[in-house]
């Protein structure tokens, strides 16, 4: 089977990590392709906008490396950005996705290629064993907790960088925000089948770790965005709608409820259960009218686009 493989690795402020990540890579590229698993590959490393001696690093490597490809960008845009930009210029019918602090393993992507190989599209990374502290680590697994629920896949780890793509899958990614955690479970949503391996992740021994707080908040309004778009995104109408018909439907249960409880007491007064009901009147056509205007701007957006996801076509 002919086929290359890229490795993209967005780093940010990594650079006592390059030259011993990259001879890692090398090393198992060049396994896989004694295992007959590909026949050639490329490293693209992305610099997002390090202010350390990484670039300088990575320049020493490329003068004595081919297969080496670096994108500079011109200030930090996050992990979502670096990741876009390498898979812009990937040339491999596989790619694989790693962080760049040498948690990741990368003795583990001729697993990751001989998993796809099963019949996946996409396969990610499950850190069965991590080397984290215990905040990060019980975030982390709340957040997949809640992702699960959400999205409905089954995977374990969604937080893991350590994945593999076919690149059919590249057509229909739209990256943009803080959506590189999520990419799986995008494409997931598209239908492509998803399957997970058991991954080595160590303890990061030089730099120092992105993750923060913050991060943690972001990452769940992206799962709620990541929600929304995939259920309603071609339909916004009927999520809006629906809290609006419910928020009168409610109003008219009180109404009559205030009505039956006049007619019984000799009494009918503008209390505040009469106010809440004038409230939810106002908001549900408010909803409503903001869902028509929703409708609206989904329909221009796919007005040359397609929500459907073909496979091939005989």
């Amino acid at each position: 089977m002919k086929r290359s493989l890229s490795v993209i690795v967005p780093v940010y402020n990594e650079e006592e990590n390059i030259k011993p990540l990259y001879k890692e890579i090398k090393n198992s590229a060049e396994l896989s392709i004694k295992r007959g698993l590909i026949e050639d590959y490329e490293i693209v490393f992305v610099n997002d906008g390090s202010v350390d001696k990484t670039q300088e690093n990575l320049e020493d490597i490329k003068k004595k490396e081919i297969k080496l490809r670096i994108i500079e960008l011109r200030k930090n845009f996050g992990q979502t950005a670096g990741l876009r930009a390498g898979f812009k210029i990937a040339k491999g019918d596989l790619i694989v996705t790693m962080d760049g602090d040498m948690q990741n393993d990368p003795a583990d992507i001729p697993f990751l290629i001989n998993k796809i190989d099963e019949g996946y599209d996409v396969v990610s990374g499950w850190r069965a064993e991590r080397k984290d502290r215990f905040g990060k680590r019980v975030s982390s697994r709340v957040m997949n907790f809640l992702r699960r629920k959400l999205i409905g896949d089954e995977l374990h780890d969604y937080g893991c960088s350590l994945k593999i793509y076919k690149k059919d899958c590249m057509k229909d990614l739209e990256l943009f925000g803080e959506l590189h955690r999520y990419i799986t479970a995008y494409l997931y949503i598209k239908g492509y089948k998803i399957g997970e391996i058991k991954v080595n992740h160590r303890q990061r021994f030089r730099g120092k770790t992105k993750y923060g707080f913050s991060r943690g908040i972001n990452g769940f309004l992206d799962l709620l965005y990541l929600k929304f778009w995939a259920s309603y995104s071609d339909r916004p109408l009927h999520f809006f709608g629906r809290f609006g018909i419910y928020q009168i439907i409610l109003a008219g249960i009180i109404v009559i409820e205030q009505v039956i409880k006049a007619l019984v007491v000799k009494g009918l007064y503008l209390g505040p259960l009469l106010v809440f009901a004038s409230m939810l009147v106002i908001t549900g056509i408010l909803f409503i009218m903001f869902g028509f205007l929703s409708e609206i701007n989904s329909r221009n957006y796919y007005k040359d686009k397609e929500y459907s996801s073909i496979k091939k076509t005989l």
